[in-house]
């Protein structure tokens, strides 16, 4: 029998994929910069599908391929396939709309969000302590938006796209873990991705019917990262950490990727590190670690015998 991870390699697997989105996200903005939203994703997922299927297929680099039952080829199409779609989608369009290092920030409330998902309001704590956790986050968000309402300064639809996204993520995120536990991180990546790519095809070529799509060599070798490096090496990493740990605890990573993003975008873009970036960013991260917290583990014989 196949012994699972330990903590600190999916830990350290889940820092590795941080950077890797990270460098993703830059590279990612640079290409919108140029190139059309819909055409640049769908290629990417589809070369990305395609290549972690020749992967499973031809290698054990992910362990054993498990064939797909015609149910859950059909469940692979609507659920992570379709999710994924439009959370590329909105994401590219929140990228050519406002700066990277904002719509990193809204995925880093992610982890509140499963948090919220994973349980209904009751009298107890623990609900407390999610929505102490969202209050805190939805704060860092309405920061991150308020120049914006105030001023006029960022194109409001474009931080509101980045704010879908993040719920997206959640959902996507959720519905991998479901497929985990039958499924490595590869293969759910995989078979998500070609058929996301696929699915937003019809779109990429309605932009290419309509818009000048120059093959310019930097920008083909920053998808081609985008591709191995923030396609299948990051997702197929975080996918693994999916099957074993719970979806708020690995979207709790998420709140470093907003980190990652600022840094590769600061140095490899020129974007500005702004107060309002990293107040959100405290508020944001303060939501994540109160709703992660294991406040009775904390103050032990003083937490309330009640509770």
């Amino acid at each position: 029998m196949k012994r699972s991870p330990s903590d600190g390699a999916l830990a350290g697997g889940l820092f590795l994929a941080v950077v890797l989105f990270g460098a993703n996200n830059a590279g990612i903005k640079y290409m919108l910069g140029v190139w059309p939203p819909m055409a640049a994703g769908a290629s990417r997922l589809l070369l990305a599908g395609w290549i972690l299927l020749a992967l499973l297929r031809w290698t054990r680099l992910f362990g054993p391929e498990h064939p797909l039952t015609p149910e859950l080829k059909r469940r692979f199409w609507w659920q992570p396939g379709l999710t994924m779609a439009l959370y590329i989608a909105v994401f590219y369009m929140a990228l050519t709309l406002t700066s990277v290092s904002h719509v990193a920030l809204y995925l880093g409330a992610a982890p509140v969000w499963a948090l919220l998902w994973e349980g209904r309001p009751e009298k107890h704590w623990k609900s407390a302590q999610r929505y102490i956790a969202a209050i805190l986050a939805f704060s860092g968000v309405f920061i991150l938006l308020w120049p914006t309402l105030r001023h006029g300064s960022t194109n409001l639809f474009g931080e509101l796209l980045g704010l879908a996204s993040s719920v997206i993520w959640t959902h996507f995120g959720r519905q991998c873990r479901a497929l985990g536990q039958d499924l490595s991180g590869a293969e759910i990546s995989a078979h998500t991705f070609w058929r996301s790519g696929l699915l937003l095809t019809p779109f990429a070529i309605i932009e290419l019917s309509i818009r000048h799509y120059p093959l310019r060599a930097d920008l083909v070798a920053v998808q081609i990262y985008c591709i191995i490096g923030g396609g299948v090496a990051a997702f197929a990493l975080w996918n693994t950490a999916l099957r074993h740990w719970k979806t708020s605890k690995v979207f709790l990573f998420n709140n470093l990727v907003p980190i990652s993003t600022m840094t590769w975008a600061h140095f490899c873009l020129g974007e500005p590190f702004s107060r309002t970036f990293w107040t959100a960013m405290v508020l944001i991260g303060s939501g994540v670690l109160v709703g992660q917290a294991d406040v009775r583990k904390f103050f032990g014989a003083l937490w309330p015998p009640w509770d």
